[in-house]
């Protein structure tokens, strides 16, 4: 994701706990081993530090985890914390995938990784499902199924965080907090199995591959996701934000994100010398003038109403100053809230790319690709709402904002268009530490957001939130075990 948050309250959080029931809140600060807390290092994300992610902030709670019955109708009188024995190795997973990134379509090491994490939690699991592919199945009796989806691939981006776990890929980096959506989902599924005698259902925890070419999502649905695992009554993810550490966002409904189309063009010309363009058919020239003439799309065939993003991200033509190409390629993005808005602008994209290249006499047609394509996010306005009650409910309403509607897209939403009456639920985690988020509100640089090579979220608090938030959610949707047995 490339956009960033909505400004909201400042400041980091203590995480709330996911359990049911009355909140047993009133738990000792728990410490690393040798009793003192260590000083913060000067510099990075507040609460990230420059050593061990997790000394200094998690706070102990019973063994059990969480407790049976709560719906989260109210804050419960304190926070709940993450047990240290989940919160450490699902730090220890968030460390080691941050070293080690690996873009979409090569992701064995991540995939690898975090199956042993969900084994060592309990769930059966399957590998290479859809390519890279991991599934875990953690079943409780009859009951409902919910999917909580997690992405396995970084960026092709080069590191500048100045972390002591920073990438050791040469121009790979998880910039977009993958690596923390699968440790928070480790943890997730930790605390729901170590408190499975409170609720019903099965749980299943996807690490989907490919999800920044949009590839991933449709590949595992494609390889029997649902058929072999069975059809979730409802899907749940969070992303990583630029937020304050501590806070969920959700949307105010209607989409959360566009819909996308990725389109490559192929113009043909012909190619000669630099010194003789009459000879040639120049396709440079001809790409310049639609990149300039696509502009027009979005300015005068849009309404100001509508958000539309056109964006030509890609041009490459020739290799030498005094050759005339023979073809230029163009990579181009679509963004909308609709479907239709997306079938319109492609149609007219390619209207005009055509009509350009009639018009400099290219020899050939162009070719046109259509790389991806993804529906708008638009979560169950129901199932959403009540999440967002949930959360309310653990981590109080003043960490709880909304989320505006956002250019950035996702293949999240084939999840729910995969089968009838799947409820999809998507949140934003807030994962900018206290000290960045107050010098952005003071008028400084900032916070680093999605995509950017010093993206370094605030772990300490980020993670025990987004365990927090998602095994809420999961919650939700599963019954209590005392409801099913009625």
């Amino acid at each position: 994701m490339d956009r960033r948050g909505p400004s909201g309250g400042g400041g980091s959080a203590h995480t709330g706990g996911t359990g049911r029931g009355r909140a047993r809140d009133r738990h000792r600060r728990s410490r690393p081993a040798g009793g003192r807390r260590r000083k913060r290092k000067a510099g990075g994300n507040e609460g990230e530090g420059r050593g061990d992610p997790l000394t200094g902030t998690a706070r102990a709670v019973p063994e059990n985890g969480p407790q049976a019955g709560q719906q989260a109708a109210a804050p419960p009188a304190g926070p709940q914390e993450v047990p240290l024995g989940i919160l450490r190795p699902a730090v220890e997973l968030y460390v080691d995938l941050h070293a080690h990134p690996e873009l979409s379509g090569a992701e064995a090491r991540t995939a690898d990784r975090f199956a042993a994490a969900l084994e060592r939690h309990g769930a059966a699991v399957t590998r290479g499902v859809g390519g890279h592919g991991v599934v875990g199945v953690l079943a409780n009796g009859p009951g409902p199924v919910v999917l909580l989806r997690a992405e396995l691939d970084a960026l092709p981006v080069t590191e500048r965080t100045g972390l002591p776990y920073a990438s050791t890929a040469a121009g790979v980096m998880h910039a977009c907090g993958h690596d923390l959506h699968l440790a928070a989902a480790s943890g997730a599924l930790a605390l729901l199995a170590r408190s499975r005698e409170t609720w019903r259902g099965t749980v299943l925890v996807v690490g989907q591959p490919a999800e920044e070419t949009l590839e991933g999502a449709r590949a595992m649905l494609a390889d029997g996701l649902y058929e072999r695992f069975g059809t979730p009554d409802a899907v749940l993810a969070q992303h990583a934000a630029p937020l304050p550490a501590g806070t969920v966002a959700h949307g105010r409904g209607g989409p959360l994100m566009a819909g996308s189309a990725a389109l490559d063009v192929v113009i043909h010309g012909r190619g000669g010398h630099a010194g003789a363009p009459q000879l040639a058919v120049d396709p440079v020239l001809t790409a310049a003038a639609t990149v300039l003439r696509l502009q027009s799309v979005v300015a005068r065939e849009t309404a100001p109403s509508e958000q539309v993003v056109l964006t030509v991200g890609s041009l490459h033509a020739g290799e030498r100053g005094n050759v005339i190409p023979d073809r230029a390629e163009l990579s181009l993005s679509v963004r909308a809230f609709s479907d239709a808005a997306l079938d319109r602008v492609t149609a007219a994209v390619e209207r005009i790319v055509r009509a350009e290249c009639a018009a400099s006499g290219c020899p050939d047609e162009p070719e046109f690709t259509l790389a991806s394509r993804s529906p708008a996010l638009l979560p169950d306005p129901d199932t959403a709402a009540a999440v967002r009650r949930v959360h309310e409910g653990l981590f109080g309403p003043h960490r709880v904002t909304a989320w505006p509607p956002a250019t950035a897209t996702e293949d999240f939403p084939l999840y729910g268009a995969a089968a009838t009456g799947i409820r999809t639920v998507y949140w934003m985690l807030g994962v900018t530490g206290a000290r960045q988020w107050r010098a952005a509100r003071e008028g400084a640089v900032p916070p680093p957001a999605n995509h950017a090579p010093d993206f370094a979220p605030d772990v300490r608090t980020a993670l025990p939130a987004g365990i927090t938030a998602m095994a809420g959610a999961a919650l939700h949707v599963l019954p209590a075990a005392e409801e099913e047995a009625r």
